[in-house]
């Protein structure tokens, strides 16, 4: 059974390859993800992730005056921390975990002029 496995892998590979494709294998980092809360998340958990993320990253873009301060909720500021975090540490998936309250979106969820940032 195994060996039927490899020669239909190595049977599709070589067609594909024959016609003309490409197979790009792409990993997550290499896709367009972003980092953003849950819905479910608590305010502690929010105000948790803020501080975190903050302590390591740049903040300022949603602070008064700035482009994403408006909706000036803890949800919508935490998501904007938590994508600076991931991003700036190379969108693993880990890297928005953020104690199961980070939710990985692929969906740009930039809006008006608050531009949610992404790649290094």
């Amino acid at each position: 059974m195994g060996r039927l496995l490899v020669n239909l892998s190595s049977s599709l590979l070589l067609l594909c390859l024959i016609c003309g494709g490409s197979m790009v294998m792409r990993s997550q980092s290499d896709q367009e993800t972003w980092c953003v809360a849950k819905p479910s998340s608590d305010e502690v958990a929010l105000l948790n992730n803020l501080n975190y993320a903050c302590s390591i990253v740049n903040c300022t873009i949603f602070q008064e005056g700035y482009s994403c301060f408006y909706p000036n909720n803890n949800i919508s500021h935490a998501s904007i921390a938590m994508n600076l975090y991931f991003q700036s540490r190379g969108r693993n998936y880990w890297n928005c975990d953020f104690n199961s309250s980070g939710l990985i979106v692929s969906t740009d969820p930039s809006f008006g002029d608050c531009v949610y940032l992404f790649g290094n």
